[in-house]
């Protein structure tokens, strides 16, 4: 028997975000496809090394001239031998009389880069609150298949990016790689010694819900938005003369308010700054890596954050919510 063909209902719009700064932002969407954008002023009078001279071989080409090789690369997603073939027509088309590094040697003096993620900081806007989360990055290696039917081989299949984020700015603050062995909570202290400026608040999910997380925050003075598992107990009851824990505060906040109106009174849901912040990087660069070796992924990784704050200095969408009867 065949039942009758039923119209399906449409689903209720609740609300609808609008870009207010839509001009500005189709702009700066076009900008990030410049050369200009990416090729710094002047760059043709730092080409070549000027610093001391050493014992053997010299160095030919200046840390800049590799880093924007290396940029480019990455960018445009060219394999070495076609980024020496870029550089040579980009020099050309520029007017430059320089020479151009083979792609032998980018490929070795990449793993000298000391790459600065984030070189133009903003200093006097009070404490940052810096939301931290992780995602896994496919390397070089065997299939994932093989892997899980067959134990790990030689090589591992894939690495951990761990990010820290300005959630008023959404730039990339501090940014770590390892393996996927490595635990969330222990890449916290690593994540937070290399942002220079003054920190409010950190957020993170459940994976930071650890002692060391905690015991870093109360170190630094940093107020630690992380919500507390549910069967979570209290350490030091309010009998105890000692100053309250970060993390009993929080499960006496949950306790009180409820688990949504906690994390509302705490703006935790801009802890999704993190995972907009992943998604761009996937979106614009993929979720696998190109190099083979430890010291290069993590370069790489360096380069592709950088590479993405600036995409976001260049304009990012601002928006409003306007909502609509059911």
């Amino acid at each position: 028997m065949q039942l009758p063909n039923k119209r399906r209902p449409k689903p209720t719009i609740s609300g609808q975000h609008k870009i207010n700064n839509w001009k500005e932002y189709n702009q700066a969407l076009k900008q990030r496809g410049s050369l200009e954008i990416w090729i710094e002023d002047g760059i043709e009078s730092k080409w070549y090394y000027l610093g001391k001279t050493q014992q053997g071989a010299q160095f030919t080409y200046s840390k800049a001239c590799i880093e924007l090789a290396a940029v480019l690369r990455v960018l445009y997603h060219l394999p070495y031998r076609q980024l020496e073939g870029f550089l040579i027509s980009l020099v050309k088309r520029s007017g430059w009389s320089l020479n151009v590094p083979d792609y032998t040697v980018i490929h070795r003096s990449t793993k000298t880069l000391n790459v600065k993620i984030n070189e133009h900081t903003v200093s006097g806007r009070g404490k940052k609150y810096i939301v931290i989360d992780s995602t896994g990055l496919k390397v070089y290696g065997e299939g994932e298949w093989k892997v899980r039917q067959h134990g790990y081989g030689k090589r591992r299949s894939w690495m951990k990016m761990h990010l820290a984020i300005d959630e008023s700015t959404a730039i990339i603050e501090s940014c770590e790689t390892t393996t996927n062995t490595v635990d969330d909570a222990e890449m916290v202290q690593y994540l937070l010694e290399n942002i220079k400026e003054p920190i409010g608040k950190i957020a993170g999910d459940g994976a930071y819900d650890v002692a060391k997380v905690y015991e870093i925050a109360y170190r630094r003075k940093i107020k630690a938005i992380i919500p507390p598992r549910k069967n979570a107990k209290i350490h030091k009851h309010r009998n105890r003369k000692d100053k309250p824990l970060i993390r009993d505060e929080n499960i006496r906040g949950v306790r009180k308010l409820g688990r949504k109106k906690w994390k509302e009174k705490n703006n935790y849901h801009r802890r999704s700054m993190a995972e907009t912040a992943m998604f761009r990087f996937k979106v614009n660069f993929g979720d696998r890596l190109m190099a083979r070796t430890e010291k290069q992924q993590e370069i790489e990784v360096q380069l592709k954050c950088k590479i993405l704050n600036k995409m976001t200095r260049l304009g990012m969408p601002k928006r409003s919510t306007t909502k609509k009867a059911a």
